[in-house]
C-alpha cells in the first residue's frame, strides 16, 4: 500500500513538473517563434508597400499634353480614420526600461490567442500617435514573458512605437497603479485615475497582477512626446 502511495506521487509530482517546464519554457519557445514572425510579416508588408522612388525629370520631345477637365472636388475624408485590421500587427514597440534589445510587435485585439503572438491593442482605443488614448494589453508571464519588467517601469521612462511611416515617442507618467479587472475607464479617452484632467494624446499599458495570477492589474500611463517620420531614424532613446 505504501509503496502504491508512493508511486503516485512520484507520477503526480513528475507531471506537476512537466507541467510547470511547459509554462516555464515551452510556452516562452512557441511566443518567441510567433512574435518574431510576426514581426518579419509586418516588416516585409512595410517594405512592399514602401512608395518607390520618385522618377527623374527629362525633357521631352514629346508634345505636351493639354491640361484635363477639372475633376470634381475629392470627398471629404471621414471624421474617424478605420481602425486597424483585427488580428493582425501594425507597429513594434521598444522600452528601453526592459533592455536594449526588447522589441514586440502590436496587433489589433486582445484575444487570448492574439496575446500569445505579442502585444495587443484594445479595439475602440485611439490610433497610435493620435488624439485619445492609444491602449495596449501584454502578458506578464508565460507566453514569452513581453511584460515581466512591468513594475520596473518609472516616470519619466520612454514607451517607442514605430509604424509604417513612423516613430512615437510616449513618456511614461506614473508608476505602475494596481486596479482591479472590472477598472475599464483606465483606458477612456481621458483615462480615469491617470494623471491625466484633459485631453491629450496618451498611451496605456496593461498587464496582469501578482506575477502569476490575474486577480487585479497594473496600469501605467504615458503621453506623446515626440514623433518623427521613419526616413529620419531611430529617435534618440534607440541610437546605437
Amino acid at each position: 500500500m505504501v509503496r502504491t502511495f508512493s508511486e503516485v506521487c512520484l507520477t503526480v509530482g513528475t507531471l506537476i513538473v512537466l507541467f510547470v517546464a511547459y509554462v516555464l519554457l515551452w510556452t516562452g519557445v512557441k511566443a518567441d517563434r510567433a512574435m518574431d514572425g510576426e514581426m518579419a510579416r509586418l516588416r516585409d508588408r512595410w517594405a512592399a508597400s514602401a512608395p518607390a522612388p520618385a522618377p527623374s525629370s527629362r525633357p521631352s520631345s514629346r508634345p505636351q499634353e493639354q491640361p484635363a477637365e477639372p475633376a470634381d472636388p475629392p470627398a471629404a475624408p471621414p471624421a474617424d480614420p478605420p481602425g486597424y485590421p483585427g488580428g493582425q500587427a501594425f507597429a513594434e514597440m521598444y522600452i528601453p526600461r526592459f533592455g536594449p534589445d526588447w522589441n514586440k510587435p502590436v496587433l489589433e485585439g486582445t484575444g487570448t490567442e492574439l496575446l500569445k503572438k505579442g502585444l495587443g491593442h484594445y479595439e475602440g482605443t485611439a490610433r497610435l500617435g493620435a488624439a485619445g488614448n492609444f491602449s495596449v494589453a501584454g502578458h506578464r508571464r508565460t507566453y514569452g514573458d513581453p511584460f515581466k519588467d512591468f513594475p520596473e517601469l518609472r516616470p519619466g521612462d520612454a514607451v517607442i512605437l514605430k509604424d509604417a511611416a513612423g516613430w512615437y515617442t510616449y513618456t511614461v507618467r506614473n508608476a505602475p497603479l494596481r486596479t482591479l479587472p472590472t477598472e475599464v475607464g483606465v483606458v477612456d479617452p481621458v483615462p480615469r485615475r491617470s494623471p491625466f484632467t484633459g485631453p491629450g494624446r496618451y498611451l496605456t499599458l496593461t498587464t496582469c497582477d501578482p506575477e502569476w495570477g490575474h486577480s487585479h492589474r497594473l496600469v501605467v500611463w504615458a503621453e506623446l512626446t515626440g514623433t518623427r517620420p521613419v526616413s529620419q531614424g531611430r529617435p534618440e532613446g534607440l541610437r546605437g
